[in-house]
């Protein structure tokens, strides 16, 4: 049998109850266990006064030198202090509530101590002590912590896995070829799982981590290669036959001038398209850079192919965006467009069915409502998804069904790092746009205090009167008792009475589609000078005339969605400002402030995002698709995860992978993955 088919009842130690408190853990088998790596290590290694700072954790040996004293204080608490020399230097040892101490406490006796060390006291307050002759039992060794909880202690679960590496660590199999062990020095898996739960010392212990890390890596990379490689063999996806020439004359028929980002990424795409394999590429753009125009010339070579698009969003005020833009982009050049959402009438969506199955309508905009039951097309061939983060799975491959294996290709304005690009959409090629369009200036952030409100309110009068339109954002709708915030409703009758003379309007997520509709209608086109709203605006609405966002409570905001909103600005030939208000008590508040007002770069900001965040909660909520690695850190360990991408590739890409011995085990691994259905990755 192997290490996973082997329950951790089969460990000397582990009761019938235990064994069901670690299932609460995840620990099911051997294999489970042993793979419990330890999250940090507590050093007990013995250390010299002389090396040791002011407030570290130190492990000192030495010999005590008088009485202990024992003082009582409060309900049941003691203080015991005691003199021990330590290399010649006489110090003073606490403890806290370890009267039974005081006993054992003999001058003379040699007794090691683990804890804080204040230099200019000559004190440690200590938090574990051992007597030498009664053996040692951690100093001078350094002791994996895990995370553990109820019965389950620290000590407990280091025996256990001790335990576990007696009985079975000769079992424990090799996952690794060792081409790629020997390519980047890496040790043996027996070794390192036997290295990262009880290390020599921490280099020994970087090694062990390291070479895991790169195994946890590898793996999941081999699994998004292999879909690749699998998926671009086959040949039954859509290829898009359109002549360049079309494209070139479609092209000088926009009213702008494409920037070099914008054409090479179109270039990549219609590579894609040709080819009869189902593209599946990421468009990742900062807010303003273009997406839509290279989506909408991807849409008009399956036209021209004689195929239908479909262009996905999350929202209705999203959907009429597109709808308007795709409508003044291809209208022109006789494609017709359709919108799809939930509030059409009856009437209407019969007709938008119909066309769409009859292939009257070339290119259909919609919500979910495209994926609804009843909606088919003639031919789609193509498939855009809008903030693709905000659809789940399923909803996308729904989309991907209406047609025989179209294209597809997911946009977001989110810019991605290289880091999670890899990790997460490693199965995806990757298009990137990084220039601002010709004539867009640079916004300006500034972060000030709530107590500036009244200068922010100058500033906004300042705009208005130069012709220009200002959002005011906050975080609720309405009064919460768990969070002292400004609110959308509040707000909006303090800007009206600061402002009696201006037209003030409120957007947020509780009003009626044509409500919403409605006002942001009237914003667009200049009839509402100030628009308080909550996070609604955040995608899709593209208002030109609009210069100033203020973000009230902006440490309430992750630093994506602060560069989200900021985006809502700077979109026409005027200088735009984006001032947030916020009173930050966090040091990781005051950081993200900091950051805002340093960069306008959306792949800077979502570099340090993540480095703050961390990768799952980086969308805003668990991204399906991002793992949680055990030990691997996406940003700490982005040269490993690149290295390991390369491998996966090039391995998967050989014919010797798919029968060669060598590569026995992991196959077995993509088996388990259930790789070889024949469904292709969404």
């Amino acid at each position: 049998m192997k290490l996973d088919e082997l329950t951790v009842r089969q460990i000397k130690g582990v009761s019938a109850q235990k064994e069901q408190e670690l299932h609460a853990f995840g620990v099911h088998t051997i294999a489970d266990l042993l793979d419990y790596f330890p999250f940090r290590y507590e050093d007990y290694r013995i250390r010299n006064i002389g090396e040791t700072k002011d407030g570290e954790k130190a492990t000192f040996e030495g010999k005590i030198m008088g009485n202990p004293l024992l003082q009582r204080y409060g309900k049941a608490k003691t203080r015991l202090t005691c003199k021990i020399a330590i290399e010649n230097v006489l110090i003073t040892a606490v403890w806290f509530n370890r009267h039974f101490l005081q006993e054992q406490l003999i001058p003379g006796r040699d007794i090691v101590i683990t804890g804080k060390w204040e230099q200019h006291r000559l004190q440690m307050t200590v938090s574990d002590s051992e007597f030498p002759d009664k053996g040692k039992a951690r100093s001078g060794t350094l002791q994996s912590v895990y995370s553990v909880g109820g019965s389950i202690t620290q000590p407990w679960m280091r025996k256990m896995i001790n335990q576990a590496l007696l009985q079975y660590g000769e079992m424990i199999e090799e996952m690794l070829p060792v081409e790629l062990m020997d390519k980047h020095g890496l040790m043996p898996r027996k070794e390192a799982v036997m290295h990262i739960h009880n290390p020599e010392d921490i280099a020994m212990g970087q090694a062990a981590r390291r070479r895991l890390v790169f195994e946890e890596l590898f793996l999941f990379q081999l699994k998004l290669q292999a879909y690749r490689t699998i998926n671009r063999k086959r040949q039954d996806g859509v290829a898009h036959v359109v002549d360049g020439e079309s494209i070139r004359v479609f092209v000088r028929t926009l009213p702008f001038e494409l920037t070099d980002s914008q054409k090479k990424v179109v270039n990549e795409i219609l590579i894609d398209m040709r080819n009869p394999s189902c593209m599946n590429r990421l468009l990742q753009g900062d807010v303003g850079s273009g997406k839509t125009v290279v989506a909408a010339i991807a849409l008009f070579a399956a036209v021209k192919a004689g195929h239908q698009g479909a262009l996905m969003v999350p929202t209705e005020i999203l959907a009429e965006q597109h709808y308007r833009s795709l409508q003044k982009l291809l209208g022109g050049v006789g494609l017709q467009v359709g919108l799809l959402t939930g509030s059409l009438t009856d009437k209407k969506r019969r007709d938008v069915l119909a066309g769409l199955q009859m292939g009257l309508i070339d290119v259909i905009v919609g919500t979910q409502a495209i994926i609804q039951e009843g909606v088919n097309f003639r031919s789609l061939g193509l498939v855009v998804t809008d903030e693709q983060h905000r659809f789940g799975v399923n909803q996308r491959s729904v989309l991907r069904r209406k047609g025989m294996n179209p294209d597809v290709l997911t946009m977001t304005a989110t810019p991605i790092p290289r880091t999670l690009a890899i990790t997460a959409f490693g199965d995806l090629d990757v298009s990137t746009l990084r220039e601002r369009p010709q004539g867009r200036k640079p916004i300006q952030t500034n972060w000030v205090k709530h107590n500036m409100l009244d200068r922010v309110l100058g500033f906004i009068r300042r705009e208005v009167e130069a012709g220009r339109q200002c959002y005011f954002i906050c975080p609720l709708i309405e009064e919460s008792d768990k969070l002292d915030v400004q609110n959308a409703i509040d707000l909006h009758i303090q800007i009206q009475q600061a402002f009696p003379d201006l037209r003030i309007g409120l957007l947020h997520g509780r009003l009626t589609t044509a409500e919403k509709d409605e006002v942001m209608r009237a914003f667009s086109e200049n009839e509402v000078h100030v628009l308080v709203a909550t996070t609604v605006v955040e995608v899709g609405v593209d208002v030109p005339n609009a210069t100033l966002m203020i973000i009230m409570d902006a440490e309430r905001f992750g630093l994506s969605q602060l560069h989200q909103l900021r985006g809502r600005v700077g979109r026409g030939a005027h200088q735009s400002y984006c001032v947030l208000i916020a009173d930050p008590k966090s040091e990781n508040g005051r950081e993200r402030m900091k950051i805002m007002t340093e960069t306008d770069d959306g792949f800077e900001v979502s570099r340090r995002d993540l480095e703050l965040r961390g990768p799952g909660d980086f969308f805003g909520t668990k991204q399906s698709g991002v793992p949680d690695f055990k030990l691997a850190d996406m940003a700490a360990d982005f040269g490993v995860l690149e290295d390991a991408r390369d491998d996966a590739a090039e391995l998967t890409a050989r014919p010797d992978f798919w029968s060669a011995a060598a590569y026995a085990r992991m196959r077995d691994v993509l088996r388990r993955e259930q790789l070889f259905q024949g469904e292709l990755l969404d």
